[in-house]
Order: C-alpha cells, then structure tokens, then sequence
C-alpha cells in the first residue's frame, strides 16, 4: 500500500446477485487486504431466498454499514430518506471515497457528497460497467464527467475510450477479480459429464451466459451447426438462465436439427466451478451486464483458451494468439476457430496454460485492488 489507508464506502442500490455483484465484493476483499477499511452500503432483498448482495456480503465478513430501500433508477423524492442517512454516516465516519456501482447509487453518493467538487467531503468514483465509451447524452456527460471525480472502467482501452468526456479527471481501468484458488486447471470430473449428458469423447465448446436477445444466441448456434456438420464429436454446453431460453435458443436449435448436440446445463451454484471445467473450449460472444466479462475471467483461471469476438473488453483478456482466438462475428469465422483448436490438442494446452498465467497475472482481487487504490487517490487530490 501507498499513503495513508483510506476508508472506503461501497454503494450499490441494487440488492439482485447480477453480474457486477461479485467483482464489487472481490473489490472489497483486495481493498480490506491492502489494510483499507471498507464498508458497504445496499438494499436487502425484499423476497426471502432469492440470492442477493447483502446475504453475500454477511457471508465474507462485510456486514451492509447502511440499508437502501429497495428501488431502481433515479429518484429524487422517493430517495431523501435514503440521501439523508447516507449524509449523517458520511458525517460520522468520515469515509475518504463512495464507490458507487450504479446509476441510482451514483446520485445517492452527489447528494451526501456535494454536487459541486470543490464542496465534497469524500471523492465520490463511480463504476462504469460497460464496455463502450461514454455516451455523448447530456445527462451522461456531466455524470460521468464533473458528477465523478474518478471513473472505474472495466479495462485499461475502455477507460482510455472515456478519458476524452472526463476533462482531464482521474480515469483508470483494470479488469475485474475471481477467486483463482477456487477456479483453478483440473480435470473434468467424470462423472458431472456423465450427468451433463456428455460422453468421454465429445469434444466441448461451452458458454456461460444469460440466455437473453443481445447475447447473439442466434450466431452461437449457426456457428455451432457449421462445427457439427465438421466435427461429429463437437458439442456445445450452454450454461445460463433466461426467461426466453426456450424462444432465443431450444427452438432455433430444433430449427437448425442440432438439438441433440447442444446441452443446456442451466443456472449453476455449487457446482458451478466443475461444470465450467467440463469445457474444452470456452467462447464468449457479447458481454453481458457485467462488462468485465467474469465468466471468461474464471475460465481463463482453470486454464480454459477462448473463441470470443472483439466486443467491449474481450480483445483486452483474450490474449489473439496467446491466450485465445478473436473471431469475426460471422458463423464461419466461429466454426472455423472452434474447429481448428478442438482438432489440435496441444495448441488448446498451450493456449491453456497461457490463459492460467494470465489469470495469475491480471485477474486476481489483489491486482484490482491495487490499480484501484491508485484511482482513489488520484480523484482525492
């Protein structure tokens, strides 16, 4: 660590377990590490069982500092109360920086803070989850310009991207964290293929991703049927949940005469990691709402190379060449890539193995903790 340690508030107005969840308590973890004192701020799920932030805060010793209610987008009068509570904690405890995660958060965060810089009692820095640049909208220029004093971005080219509506402020970008001791090379466990319905000698490509309409599952499949009409052992495992699953993907599957070859596994938890390892070949088509890509992270954790396309952040974790492939957003281009490294074993090790190193190198909480560190006393000065 750098200075001084800092006290560091967390805020996500958010209560769902979603994509930017994990990264934001991976954060924390680093931060703490690093000898910071973090705290969090976030709603409590409204419906019991459902998964969600707090639960999984208290989880790894990070009990909520301050409830939200619950409730999404910006909210002027339905949020005084909340505003008002996150004043009176900013005032006791003297937070050095409000990490906000989101939009509603966000102006949580002015109204404690100050709208105006020079007038805020603690740097307010703001995650921008996405993997293009800011928009140009109005709104969007002055919150993610003078509205924050430092811009999060999910990787050093998108932050790059942003610097030019920043004027100048502190703007850093780093990629997102996974636990590389839980995600680590193994081999698949046999009998988890077995129950995926897979046979020692299929060869896997495999996607973890929302099944939702601008994940281009229409691509995924064309692609998938240029494989199998190559490679009689190719299959796909689709890993993922979406309330128009059987719309965006059962069906056209059926359509194409591929759905005997495409397994779709579902939402997994507990044995989510050992499913994942079930994968020869990992692909990634369009990020989803965490723009850090974290499923690609942990399959580049347990040694898994990657097809992806060059949407967002993906040609800053894929390695071309190295640690993957990026492809054309074109079912030949797909097929092709997939096809040549399923067929080549000790090219797909190679890259593998280079993916793992990575992993070791730039994805770990440690190493996001400490680039942002470095954002947070750059937007203190």
């Amino acid at each position: 660590m750098s200075g001084a340690p800092l006290r560091v508030l967390l805020l996500t107005g958010d209560w769902k377990w979603t994509g930017p969840a994990e990264p934001m308590l991976e954060l924390a973890a680093g931060l703490r590490q690093r000898g910071h004192e973090v705290a969090l701020a976030c709603p409590e799920a409204p419906e019991p069982g459902a998964r969600n932030v707090a639960d999984e805060a208290r989880a790894r010793g990070l009990a909520p500092r301050l409830r939200f209610a619950p409730g999404r987008g910006v909210r002027p009068l339905g949020d005084a109360g909340d505003a008002r509570r996150l004043r009176e904690l900013l005032g006791a405890e003297g937070f050095d920086v409000l990490h906000s995660f989101h939009t509603r958060d966000h102006a949580l965060a002015l109204r404690a803070a100050g709208f105006a810089p020079a007038r805020r009692r603690a740097a307010v820095v703001r995650f921008w989850r996405k993997g293009e640049p800011i928009p140009a909208a109005p709104w969007s220029r002055w919150l993610l310009g003078p509205g924050a004093d430092g811009l999060h971005c999910v990787s050093p080219g998108v932050a790059e991207r942003c610097r030019a509506l920043r004027g100048g402020r502190a703007t850093r970008g780093w990629f997102g964290a996974v636990d590389v001791e839980r995600f680590t090379p193994r081999p698949p466990d046999p009998a988890v293929r077995e129950a995926l319905g897979l046979r020692p000698e299929d060869r896997v490509v495999g996607i973890v991703a929302r099944v939702q309409p601008h994940r281009r599952f229409d691509l995924l499949l064309e692609a998938a049927a240029e494989l199998f009409a190559r490679d009689p052992r190719a299959r796909l495992l689709v890993v993922g949940r979406g309330t128009r699953r059987a719309e965006l993907a059962e069906v056209p599957a059926r359509r194409l005469g591929i759905e005997g070859r495409v397994v779709f596994a579902g939402y997994r938890s507990v044995d989510y990691a050992e499913v994942l390892r079930c994968i020869d070949l990992f692909t990634f088509l369009v990020p989803g709402s965490d723009g850090t890509c974290r499923a690609l992270l942990e399959a580049a954790a347990c040694g898994i190379p990657a097809v992806t396309t060059r949407r967002g952040a993906l040609p800053e974790i894929v390695v071309d060449g190295e640690t993957g492939v990026l492809a054309d957003e074109k079912p030949a281009s797909l097929a092709d890539a997939w096809a040549a490294l399923l067929a080549d074993g000790d090219r797909r090790r190679s890259l593998g193995t280079a993916a793992r190193k990575r992993a070791e190198s730039h994805f770990t909480r440690a190493r996001l903790a400490e680039e942002i560190e470095a954002l947070y006393r750059e937007a203190r000065r």
